[in-house]
């Protein structure tokens, strides 16, 4: 294209970008998103003449190398709605030389013969037969995996839940659990082994910080974004708020800040056991460069370039901020509910929590003279979507408004706009600013600590922060206990005398080390499967005399939080429950421990006429001590 014929489309109002921006908008938050649908993309990509967003295939070449193994038996690629398995699915029979046209051909059941004679059977979607129309497709995994036939090889994409539903509906009208059910079931819900003769690829234990980071790298770098360079929505000093959003989420600014810290968000989500889907973080990045709330189509406040002009006319780029999108801020909440994504991000409270420095920072920084200089670096330094004359001008009718101002529209538009500060801080605070902490702007305020613990455990070169495990010593300690102990070294197991779940116990039934040492003790491990670390008490050396606890990100915030002072109820009763149950089990444990002990004291003459109790005092400063007490009893 000549610099002629681009000045002729500026003058015409063309926008060279405008067909990309129509297609990544088909990837939205949108009511009915159909293009998600790997068939449904082929073609809107041929339609829309772009080149498509290419994503990796992670479990692809453990793929390739199974078929090439010639293993017998068939495979199962399985996940949720959106975790690739059609997009698996094409990238496998591309691979194997099938023809891209016979796939993107109608049908749902595709064949290809092997090098080594086997007909591989690809079956795109197991949700796409009807009823009894997948009993002829179960049936040929069937002679594959339970009837011993190797001359084909069934390749098998379907959700969980379905292919579970389709099995058991297949055994009742044979009058039977179908034998294939319960070990899926297994396979799907706790990690079990696979059946015998069928190799299981679960798509959804790929999802990872990896995989936003991706996507939003793929989204935000995607060749067609270098039209965007020749469009007079980008000229003379004019702020093309798509094109800023992309520039942003691509890291051109910040080094990649703003994406590591979504992959941090997307990561807390899954250790918490919530598991978004790559449909899904495709929705998120699309939302996160088009949102818009006061866009012209209200079912999808999404922007298309015909928008620009007009937002740039009313001086409203500043609606656009990446950093409210980026909590799906643009949406109605009732279809950001609708999102597991929208719902995952909306759940870090970023916006609503604060701390009062930030918010200090914020209202009163451009007039505190204690505050100048961090508001001139934090916030005046971003014209776009920080400091901004909208910005600025709410910020002065409200501090300089009588007190009855501060109740009216304008007081609710500038605590409109002060979230939306809070949500860019997050993003946008460097990672050691002293005087303010990112996670302080999020309801995980621990959650730094989870993943620093994480990285050390998978790393196994430095050792665990000592301010990481006495939090956790003194969290649980203080559970355990229901007393305010300092202690970060031992671990008290405390009954109130009897087995109960008493929330106060004063008395030790046993006590070790925060520290596993000479085979007992509290150790903090990771988990390979889950990806979450663990704490595993030993009570004496074995390890059938310990105890474990999987620590997810809620419970280890519960723990920080109460070893910093909040009651336990305050924060979580789900997650007390979960350490009242742990409790029971250390006592169960200490029980077994101790009447081995016993017997091991008669073998060589103990004395069963007294008996020790161990009764937990409270030192000045907090530190909790054991003080003995000999009950003898008489006979």
């Amino acid at each position: 294209m000549t610099d002629g014929s681009l000045q002729g489309k500026a003058a015409l109002g063309v926008t060279p970008a405008s067909v990309w921006v129509r297609f990544l908008r088909s990837y939205g938050p949108t009511p009915q998103n159909l293009t998600m649908f790997d068939e449904y993309v082929s073609g809107a990509l041929r339609r829309a003449n772009v080149q498509p967003i290419r994503l990796s295939t992670p479990l692809l070449e453990d793929m390739i190398k199974h078929i090439e193994s010639k293993a017998p038996g068939s495979m199962l690629i399985a996940g949720t709605a959106g975790d690739g398995k059609t997009y698996h699915c094409r990238a496998l029979w591309m691979r194997l030389g099938g023809d891209p046209d016979a796939w993107a051909a109608k049908g749902n059941v595709k064949e290809l013969r092997l090098a080594d004679g086997r007909v591989a059977v690809f079956i795109k979607d197991l949700s796409e037969f009807n009823g009894h129309d997948s009993d002829n497709p179960l049936q040929r995994l069937e002679n594959s995996v339970l009837g011993g036939d190797d001359s084909e090889i069934v390749i098998l994409a379907a959700n969980h839940g379905q292919v579970l539903d389709r099995l058991r509906d297949l055994g009742k009208r044979h009058d039977g659990r179908h034998p294939l059910r319960t070990p899926l079931q297994e396979c799907f819900l706790q990690a079990g082994p696979a059946p015998d003769r069928l190799a299981v690829f679960d798509l959804s234990r790929t999802t990872t910080r990896k995989t936003l980071e991706e996507v939003a790298k793929e989204v935000a770098g995607h060749p067609q974004w270098d039209n965007c360079s020749h469009c007079f929505l980008n000229t003379s000093g004019k702020v093309c708020p798509i094109d800023e959003n992309r520039r942003r989420l691509f890291g051109e600014a910040d080094g990649g800040q703003l994406a590591g810290r979504l992959g941090d968000l997307v990561e807390i989500a899954r250790l918490n056991g919530l598991h978004l889907p790559v449909r899904d973080l495709l929705a998120l990045c699309s939302n996160i460069i088009l949102g818009y709330s006061d866009a012209k189509d209200a079912k999808e406040n999404l922007m298309t370039c015909a928008d620009v002009a007009k937002i740039q006319e009313a001086g409203n780029v500043s609606k656009a901020s990446i950093y409210a999108n980026a909590f799906g801020a643009n949406l109605p909440k009732r279809r950001a509910a609708d999102r597991p994504v929208f719902k995952a991000m909306a759940g870090f409270g970023v916006g609503e929590e604060t701390t009062n420095g930030a918010d200090g920072l914020l209202v009163y920084g451009k007039d505190d003279s204690r505050l100048q200089a961090d508001f001139a670096r934090l916030v005046a330094s971003d014209p776009i979507y920080g400091a901004t004359e909208n910005y600025l001008a709410a910020q002065n009718d409200y501090l300089e408004g009588h007190e009855g101002a501060r109740l009216d529209a304008g007081a609710d538009e500038f605590l409109k706009m002060l979230e939306d500060q809070r949500r860019r801080l997050y993003f946008t605070l460097p990672k050691d600013e002293p005087g303010y902490s990112h996670w302080a702007m999020t309801v995980f305020r621990y959650a730094g600590d989870y993943l620093e613990l994480i990285d050390t455990l998978e790393k196994k070169t430095t050792q665990i922060s000592e301010a990481i495990r006495g939090r956790i010593a003194r969290g649980l300690n203080r559970v355990l206990t229901g007393l305010l102990l300092e202690n970060a070294d031992r671990i008290f197991i405390a009954s109130s005398g009897g087995f109960t779940q008493s929330r106060v116990s004063v008395l030790c039934d046993y006590d070790t080390s925060a520290r596993r040492q000479a085979g007992m003790g509290m150790a903090i491990r990771l988990n390979a499967t889950t990806g979450r670390p663990f704490l595993e008490i030993l009570l004496a050396p074995g390890a059938a005399n310990g105890v474990i606890f999987d620590l997810t990100p809620i419970r280890y915030e519960f723990l920080a939080r109460v070893a910093e002072g909040a009651l336990p109820a305050s924060f979580s009763n789900e997650c007390l429950e979960d350490l009242l149950a742990f409790k029971a089990k250390l006592l169960r444990k200490a029980e077994t421990v101790r009447k081995h002990a016993v017997a091991d004291d008669d073998e060589i003459g103990g004395d069963d006429s007294a008996m020790t109790l161990n009764f937990i005092d409270i030192e000045p400063g907090g530190r909790g001590m054991t003080r003995p007490v000999t009950v003898r009893v008489s006979k």
